[in-house]
């Protein structure tokens, strides 16, 4: 589903065009301080948190490249600081996925090396170079790393972080089988682009979901699939895990989200629920789960959030709503505590937080700095003192690969929850300070190809 009309992309690409551009960079990385000194622009908790200030309204839209960002939607809570550490560009084409494990930060792109950055300092450790490139899904358990490729196999990889960066490849899925071996049983291997990956860390299995429609089970300890089921009547574009329970949640294009279960002491696995609750395609998928509740994040083309609720009794999933706020597709999510980070089609990360024992979120703040898509986020917990800190990793079809450091107040009472604005104003003004989408995107979106 086409968002906006092919009129509308011409005129982004007319506006990117006389837009004043950014000096090229092979590779940046920018300090906390220096950052700080090329911005007067700071968040403060005594800040003013009304929706629209006279200040704010003269405040010319910040750079792509500025470290200090200030949110176009005010909410009423300034509980909520952030910044961006670190802007890194490879010219290696889009990034298409991020993990982060052992102090150490990957991203795989279009070309067959996937990058490693340790992290706070960014600073490159090395890569993991594989025959094949197009790296689109990354999953890391531990000193465990699992890539997709092109050719539409999977490589398992060690890496050590100790002195040195000492990445090593200990097998590909499927596996090469004897010539005997392989007229008995042909490789379990994908048909078309695996899409995304996930790990249930208690049975050792690894699911890997594809654009032929289906998803597969692969027993990591002896590296065979053990079972393939068709999951849905398009592409596979996410599939999450939860660890408590083992079950299986997979979103299409096909507009539905999917649970699936093991069934008891066997490797097949069946549906237990279908959500579909409109027409668009499903791109992402994020769960949040806790000792009290569990609740299950959708992000769609049309730029809403839905989310469920699992009954404690039932297991069953109960729709609780949508947040709505991203103007295009929300193409990835991440949730981690009580906050959930979208990334979508719009140049822009949203932050939103669940009040607790309630439906209500909160939009605290909206990340702008990429000048294209956000294709890919990844986030872990960072505590200091008693600030409950995350570092949220960001990569944009623009090529670009950003780090955040977002720090979370406490003792702040949340107002209620999120509501788009209708003013005029306050919607002009946020469409003034997003910023210009990259002429390279556009011409992908106008030939229908840009997430292919």
């Amino acid at each position: 589903m086409d968002i906006y009309t092919k009129n509308s992309l011409y005129n982004l690409m007319d506006g990117e065009r006389t837009a004043v551009q950014s000096p090229p960079h092979h590779l940046s990385i920018k300090t906390h301080q220096e950052m700080c000194d090329q911005q007067d622009l700071q968040f403060s908790p005594s800040r003013p948190s009304s929706p629209i200030s006279p200040r704010m309204s003269m405040i010319s839209p910040p750079s792509p490249e500025s470290p200090w960002t200030l949110s176009p939607l005010q909410t009423q809570s300034p509980s909520l600081l952030y910044y961006c550490i670190a802007s890194l560009h490879r010219n290696e084409g889009n990034i298409y996925s991020i993990a982060v494990s052992k102090g150490t930060v990957f991203t795989g792109s279009e070309s067959n090396r996937i990058r490693a950055w340790r992290q706070h300092d960014y600073i490159e450790r090395g890569y993991l170079k594989a025959s094949c490139g197009e790296v689109r899904a990354i999953l890391a358990y531990g000193n465990l790393l699992f890539t997709t490729h092109k050719d539409c196999k999977i490589r398992i990889w060690n890496f050590t972080v100790a002195d040195n960066f000492k990445p090593k490849k200990i097998s590909t899925l499927p596996r090469r089988r004897s010539l005997l071996f392989f007229n008995k049983r042909k490789p379990q291997k994908h048909k078309d682009c695996i899409s995304c990956m996930a790990y249930y860390h208690a049975e050792g299995l690894l699911y890997t979901g594809s654009y032929d429609t289906t998803v597969k089970a692969w027993r990591v300890a002896d590296q065979i699939c053990v079972d393939t089921f068709v999951a849905h009547e398009s592409n596979v574009n996410a599939i999450v895990v939860n660890q408590d329970d083992g079950c299986v949640f997979t979103c299409s294009t096909d507009g539905s989200v999917k649970i699936w279960r093991r069934v008891y002491r066997e490797n097949s696995h069946t549906l237990t629920m279908t959500m579909k609750f409109q027409q668009s395609p499903v791109n992402a998928l994020a769960l949040s789960s806790s000792f009290n509740n569990c609740f299950l994040y959708s992000g769609s083309s049309d730029g809403t959030i839905n989310f469920w609720e699992k009954e404690k009794m039932s297991s069953r999933f109960n729709h609780g709503g949508f947040l709505q706020g991203h103007r295009f597709a929300v193409l990835c999510l991440v949730a981690i505590e009580k906050l959930i980070f979208s990334g979508s089609e719009d140049t822009t990360i949203r932050v939103w937080r669940r009040e607790e024992g309630s439906y209500f979120h909160e939009c605290m703040a909206v990340l702008d700095g990429h000048r294209g898509p956000v294709r890919c986020l990844a986030a872990c917990l960072e505590m200091e003192k008693v600030v409950m800190g995350f570092l949220v990793y960001s990569a944009s079809l623009d090529q670009t690969f950003k780090a955040w450091r977002v720090k979370v107040l406490p003792d702040e009472n949340l107002c209620g929850d999120y509501v788009e604005r209708s003013d005029s104003k306050t919607r002009a003004m946020e469409y003034e300070m997003s910023p210009v989408l990259s002429p390279s995107w556009v011409e992908k979106k106008l030939q229908g190809n840009y997430f292919q």
